[in-house]
């Protein structure tokens, strides 16, 4: 049932807000050089790899310099990157992960290989299940980079406090699962993103 929903939902969302994906490209490809989307390496169910999409936020190449973006003092970012990023509108290429089966519209959010290799055996259950669109962790860290901003060291504040703590919440999500659960954290991650 829940996958039915994926793919009717992503379908539908693809459509109706074709418009919007269109005008997105543009500003896209006209304040910056690169291509419209980005990809990237993930790890998903089964601890197998999969390419998840995104708008393309950052000048090209930047993700060279590191994973992790900090706030807006971070110059990979452009202008209207600061933007996707803000509303998540950047996510809305992953419409096609869920689709192909790669990621469901809620479930915990797909991490890099990087620093699932840095999992304990009980983290390693979040990849039971197939990774989402949103989760617990992305309502309660929507300002994820604003908090790796105020670190003098993003990367090990990210590995030592955030990772553990938006896993445990995945975690919390595998054991309450349930249609009724998903259309919640859907609602939280609007007011999440509006707020």
């Amino acid at each position: 049932m829940k996958r039915l929903l994926d793919i009717i939902c992503s379908l539908l969302a693809l459509v109706v807000f074709s418009p919007l994906w269109i005008l997105i490209a543009l500003a896209i490809v006209l304040e910056s050089r690169g291509g419209v989307l980005y990809r990237q390496e993930r790890v998903g169910r089964n601890n197998r790899d999969f390419m998840l999409y995104k708008f393309r936020t950052m000048r090209t190449g930047s993700d060279k310099k590191g994973l992790l973006t900090v706030g807006d003092r971070d110059s990979r970012v452009t202008r209207v990157g600061y933007f996707l990023r803000k509303y998540k509108l950047d996510e809305f290429p992953q419409l096609v992960n869920i689709i192909k089966g790669d990621m469901s519209i809620v479930g915990p959010r797909p991490e890099v290989r990087k620093y699932v290799d840095m999992y304990t055996p009980e983290q390693m259950k979040v990849l039971s299940v197939r990774p989402g669109l949103t989760d617990y962790a992305s309502v309660r860290y929507v300002h994820e980079s604003e908090i790796l901003a105020r670190s003098d060291n993003p990367e090990q504040t990210y590995i030592d406090e955030v990772m553990p703590a938006k896993l445990a919440l995945n975690l919390e999500y595998i054991q309450n699962q349930s249609l009724r659960e998903d259309i919640k954290l859907i609602f939280q991650t609007f007011a999440a993103i509006v707020h």
